[in-house]
């Protein structure tokens, strides 16, 4: 992870929040705590909502359109807190000005809109972001730095799952809504970033709402690994959970555990002494399988808010001019898999994935 710059010898860095609703405050806040950032303004179409925030956060001026801040502020970047289909209108606006961009998940509302937002920002030399802020939490970077040094051994399987008793959207089915905090950890933790052979979805609408409720996504991985990922607005239970099953250890992930979020577990299947036998004359294993029983323990993680890390992290990306680890490639990575899952649900099958393309683009 980048580390800042010394504000004393870079100035701070101005900055607009566009959308002062559900996510836009906590934006909002970060880069007014941050010393690398001056937040300039907040930009709503509500501008009572809009001031509301501003009154939080230092009181930075107030503007009512994007065409009014970009017109009458002097900004460097901006940070998109609005509903997924306004952000590229509202992206390619920014870059088109000069600025650095970070939004929030997803990226856009398909993955042309989203590839052509990434290839906007190249051709201008400006920084394209994805507040992917799960990916700053401590936990996720512990994950990131054990899945890296190799501490699990090759990934045989990921099982994560993301339910509770939430509010049903009105504009986007459980896996769009859900699934991206999932996807993206994913993205950001497997060395590579998540390219998976094909992906496949089951949904369930038991309330009748005109959209997955309930979903199930399977994707089978290099090397044989298998990633699940379970999304429910209906649960009555609250779970935050992801297990990642390795060749050595396994490593599950507690999110809502604050004494013991990550534990790592030395025991599973010893797939190294699983003992040989012969039928019809023909070697093969499966017969006896040996177990490996050793110790479990849990790292200490520190404690810092992700979305000041975030905030740091796009900094720091500008003044390095060098991609984020939430840059839009991968945030694109994690759009093309969205994309394939409502793909998945509309035929019943499982499409090849490919890296390059997604079933949006290829209908496009």
């Amino acid at each position: 992870m980048s580390i800042a710059p010394d504000t004393s010898i870079n100035p701070a860095l101005r900055v607009a929040v566009v959308g002062a609703g559900y996510w836009g405050p906590n934006l909002a806040r970060n880069f007014a705590m941050s010393s690398e950032w001056d937040l300039v303004a907040i930009c709503d179409m509500d501008l009572d909502r809009a001031r509301a925030l501003a009154r939080k956060t230092g009181e930075p001026a107030v503007a009512g359109s994007l065409d009014e801040l970009l017109e009458n502020h002097e900004i460097d970047a901006i940070a998109i807190a609005t509903p997924a289909r306004t952000h590229y209108a509202i992206a390619m606006q920014a870059i088109a000005a000069g600025k650095h961009v970070v939004v929030e998940k997803p990226l856009a509302d398909n993955s042309v809109h989203g590839r052509e937002m990434v290839q906007a920002a190249a051709d201008a030399g400006t920084i394209l972001m994805a507040d992917h802020t799960y990916c700053y939490t401590p936990a996720v970077l512990k994950i990131r730095d054990l899945l890296a040094d190799g501490e699990l051994g090759d990934i045989l399987y990921i099982d994560s799952t993301r339910i509770n008793l939430g509010l049903v959207q009105p504009d986007v089915d459980v896996f769009w809504d859900l699934a991206p905090h999932d996807l993206s950890i994913l993205d950001f933790v497997l060395p590579g970033g998540l390219r998976p052979l094909s992906v496949t979805a089951q949904g369930a609408d038991p309330l009748q709402a005109g959209k997955s409720c309930i979903g199930y996504l399977s994707m089978p991985l290099e090397n044989g690994a298998l990633a699940h990922v379970n999304v429910n607005w209906l649960s009555p239970t609250k779970i935050r959970q992801m297990v990642i099953g390795g060749s050595k250890k396994t490593l599950i992930w507690d999110d809502l555990n604050p004494q013991q979020r990550l534990s790592i577990f030395d025991r599973g299947v010893d797939l190294d002494r699983q003992e040989l036998i012969r039928t019809d004359s023909e070697d093969r294993k499966g017969a006896t399988i040996s177990y490996r029983l050793g110790d479990t323990w849990s790292p200490a993680l520190s404690e810092f808010e992700p979305l000041g890390l975030m905030v740091s992290q796009f900094a720091a990306s500008i003044r390095g001019n060098q991609p984020a680890p939430t840059d839009g490639e991968s945030a694109l990575r994690v759009l093309r898999v969205l994309e394939d899952a409502s793909a998945s649900l509309v035929n019943g099958s499982s499409p090849q994935y490919n890296t390059e393309t997604s079933a949006m683009e290829n209908a496009s």
